[in-house]
């Protein structure tokens, strides 16, 4: 079999709704871009969401509008993906990593409160996998510690008075949190959809926005003007019959999402829950497949509070070490089965490293590395081909731990 990792889900449906925004003349953000962000405003119960063509797009513009910039702090975990910290690195700040829980690789909520300073204005949980940070905890940190020492640079900080929450849910889009969709626990929430997601616009995001501190229909218009260039009408609305004249009240950015991209978009969010139930059904055969090998130590998708959204199947091997994982991920990719590996950490990679960060520093963020496989995990995954990935993960292991 060639089973690869995470090809998007795109058939009849995906390729009639992208011709009929092709056909309709209209192609960059227009009708369905808005049409799926009050979608997902619905879905999420946020109180606004903005569409962008990146979650990192989404993470810097809400940097940005914060006015975080040098000499400020933003708290990240040191097991993430790039993005999440490189967006600090580009408003000037300074991102300061800490550790994760060994158990499901999400940000240590005692190492947030350590890192918390007088500097912090932002913290970013990252739901690794789609499974949820603690968010009560995280954001009553904020409210407690974060408050208390919060120095505001600017009228919006000021405003807010502690540091904002900011969640990387890039992976998390339909998980549950309290028996609710995630995208209104924080001060905003931010999604990918990227063509690996679970929903995809090939490249794209949104940010779903909850302050109490501001009116977030106001912050929705302004996110939207600061998404293309600062001006005052989007293109199509300048479009319209004798509307052309706009005025640029500041100089924004250019990260909008197109019609093109919200169209798939909203074909995958009218069938998102048949999307979830079966990637769902994908992660349980795993489990149960696995089960009986104990050199695999098996992921956790759902406590008492919260449930992942079936993201990534993340498999450990126990005692093994980076070696031993990527020889069973050759041994793997020779039998046809493409796997991937979430993630490096943070002060792994050449740049950070070479700012002074030490992996030494963030010991559980190192072992949830270490060992750790993602398994394909995508809605045409049939059931014979989770059972082959099983097979063959299982004489991979015993082939180089035994």
């Amino acid at each position: 079999m060639k089973i690869p990792f995470a090809p998007p889900r795109v058939d009849d449906k995906t390729i009639a709704e992208v011709v009929d925004t092709l056909n309709s003349g209209w192609i960059t953000t227009g009708p369905k871009t808005a049409k799926l962000e009050e979608e997902i405003t619905a879905y999420t119960q946020a109180s606004a969401t903005v569409c962008l063509n990146s979650a990192t797009a989404g993470l810097e513009l809400m940097l940005r509008w914060f006015g975080v910039q040098e000499g400020d702090e933003v708290i990240v975990p040191a097991y993430t993906y790039c993005a999440t910290a490189n967006v600090v690195e580009h408003v000037g700040a300074t991102p300061v990593m800490v550790d994760v829980n060994n158990a499901d690789a999400n940000i240590n909520l005692a190492a947030i409160e350590a890192a918390i300073s007088d500097r912090t204005k932002v913290i970013v949980p990252v739901d690794i996998a789609g499974m949820p940070c603690d968010y009560c905890e995280i954001l009553a940190l904020a409210l407690e510690k974060g408050k208390a020492l919060f120095q505001p640079r600017n009228d919006r900080q000021k405003q807010l008075g502690r540091p904002m929450v900011m969640a990387d849910a890039a992976h998390s889009f339909g998980a549950l949190y309290g028996k609710k969709r995630l995208g209104s626990q924080v001060d905003a929430m931010v999604f990918s959809f990227h063509a690996v997601k679970n929903l995809t616009t090939a490249e794209g995001g949104a940010v779903c926005l909850n302050f109490e501190a501001f009116n977030n229909h106001e912050l929705y218009a302004e996110l939207r003007t600061l998404s293309l260039h600062g001006q005052s009408k989007d293109a199509f609305k300048k479009m319209q019959p004798g509307a052309w004249r706009y005025d640029v009240a500041y100089p924004g950015y250019k990260c909008n999402m197109t019609d093109l991209q919200a169209a798939i978009g909203l074909v995958e969010l009218a069938r998102y829950d048949e999307t979830l139930n079966r990637r769902k059904e994908i992660c349980n055969r795993y489990i149960q497949g696995l089960a009986d090998e104990e050199l695999c130590l098996l992921p956790e998708f759902a406590d008492n509070v919260k449930e992942s959204s079936y993201h990534l199947f993340r498999l450990r091997i126990k005692d093994a070490k980076e070696a031993d994982r990527d020889k069973i991920i050759t041994i793997l990719a020779e039998q046809g089965i493409a796997t991937n590996v979430h993630f490096l950490p943070l002060p792994m990679l050449s740049y950070y490293k070479n700012k002074g960060y030490d992996i030494k520093d963030y010991p559980n963020a190192y072992n949830c590395f270490a060992n750790e496989i993602s398994l394909p995990v995508y809605f045409d995954l049939t059931d014979e081909m989770v059972d082959y990935v099983v097979d063959h993960v299982k004489k991979a292991v015993q082939a180089v731990m035994r």
